[in-house]
């Protein structure tokens, strides 16, 4: 069953010469439960894609179905609803509140959302990711590879439909990503989750069950599973 299904999306910015195709006529499709790596170079418009998979940008045209539903259809206070339920996020600087402590951090969505705290689920996570002497702490306390396994904790708390990570690994050394990784390829599985993430890494993406390649805003290989 597709999780995620993007149909002739479109992003374009300006127009005439100045016409710039940021994303143009995508269609992809993610089924439950994969782990798919988006891959391109700079500038090729895999954050963009990422963007409006998300929901946090909308598009000139086209749609993107998650669980069947189509996002844009929603106006920005029904569509940040849905986004803060149905996907977690994971992002290159960890995005984490400096003055709530990890476990803050983690529960934050729930809050949010006006959602009781579910302690055994939560400290499950804390637990598999080892976390647990760290709950207490500010994230200026952490090493760059906690603060993204606290950011991991928090996009999967509210059982999210899918997660989608932006360059996770991009701000860590080469020994931390490849943990962070291994890590994040466990709780996915662990949790049955779809994670759908962007990079720039021709071998942190081997790691994925998928690779979509990108380049001009176009994809152009791995889009749909029989590519």
């Amino acid at each position: 069953m597709s999780i995620l299904k993007t149909v002739n999306l479109k992003k374009y910015y300006g127009e005439g010469e100045n016409l710039v195709k940021a994303i143009d006529n995508t269609n992809i499709d993610i089924k439950e439960g994969e782990f798919v790596a988006i891959i391109g170079k700079s500038g090729s418009g895999k954050s963009t894609l990422l963007h409006m998979i998300g929901g946090l940008d909308r598009s000139t045209s086209g749609k993107v179905f998650i669980d069947g539903k189509d996002i844009f259809s929603l106006k920005d206070e029904k569509l940040a609803i849905f986004r803060r339920r149905k996907i977690g996020f994971i992002f290159q600087y960890y995005n984490l509140i400096p003055s709530l402590n990890v476990w803050e951090n983690i529960v934050l969505p729930l809050g949010l959302d006006g959602k009781q705290v579910d302690k055994n689920f939560v400290n499950d996570i804390v637990s598999s990711l080892g976390l647990e002497s760290k709950k207490e702490h500010l994230p200026n306390t952490l090493s760059g590879g906690q603060q993204q396994r606290v950011a991991i904790a928090r996009a999967l708390v509210s059982r999210p439909s899918m997660i989608l990570a932006d360059e996770p690994t991009g701000n860590l050394d080469s020994k931390t990503s490849d943990e962070v990784m291994t890590l994040l390829k466990t709780m996915i599985k662990k949790y049955n989750q779809t994670l759908v993430m962007i990079t720039h890494d021709e071998a942190i993406a081997q790691m994925a069950d998928r690779v979509i390649y990108i380049e001009d805003g176009k994809v152009i290989r791995g889009g749909v599973t029989n590519d």
